[in-house]
């Protein structure tokens, strides 16, 4: 079951104090709203009522949904529990936004890291790639970087998506290593690039 509190801010640009909700535990089992805000991020942002200011929740919260249990939190936790749903543990609101998208448009988050991994050293440069969505008849995988002050897209093809998940499931060590509540990022696919 879902669980907030309000909790009471002071506006840092007009003093004003105000309540708004603060999320621990988000379930979207069968609430499809509580995704949408989920993926929008709407749930993880206030704003003054007076003068409109917005700003980022950044507590600690819990996601979960049919696919996966995403867990924002900047320590190591233990779960049990996690009998078929993939368990993420990441350290702010835009991972925890991109690995539910993930999950949501039915890929595996580690084939993608994979795919990240491939994709920047083919670019020859290190940007922070995010998974947007995916995109045509052949489901081209779309990111997000940011060069130039502005958000550029790109496009990678599927088949290397599926490469990087043969590479998952040929090599054991790897599949071990996701069970449980796993920090799944740049730094996990290295470990096995060495």
């Amino acid at each position: 079951m879902t669980k907030s509190t309000s909790e009471q801010f002071r506006c840092p640009r007009c003093g004003r104090t105000y309540q708004s909700p603060v999320y621990s535990f988000i379930d979207a089992t069968g609430e499809p709203e509580l995704q949408a805000g989920v993926l929008s991020g709407e749930l993880f942002v206030r704003e003054c009522p007076e003068c409109g200011l917005r700003e980022l929740i950044g507590s600690p919260v819990v996601y979960k949904d049919e696919n996966c249990l995403v867990c924002l939190s900047d320590r190591s936790i233990s779960v049990e529990g996690l009998e078929g749903l993939s368990g993420r543990l990441v350290s702010n609101v835009g991972d925890l936004i991109e690995k539910v998208k993930i999950f949501h448009a039915g890929l595996d988050d580690a084939a993608l890291e994979f795919c990240k991994f491939v994709t920047r050293s083919e670019m020859g440069r290190e940007v922070q790639l995010k998974f947007l969505r995916t995109e045509g008849v052949d489901n081209e995988i779309i990111f997000t970087y940011p060069e130039d002050s502005q958000m550029q897209l790109l496009a990678v093809g599927f088949n290397v998506y599926e490469d990087c998940a043969a590479i998952i499931g040929r090599n054991p060590v790897i599949g071990e290593s996701l069970h449980g509540l796993v920090r799944v990022d740049s730094a996990w696919v290295e470990q096995f690039i060495r």
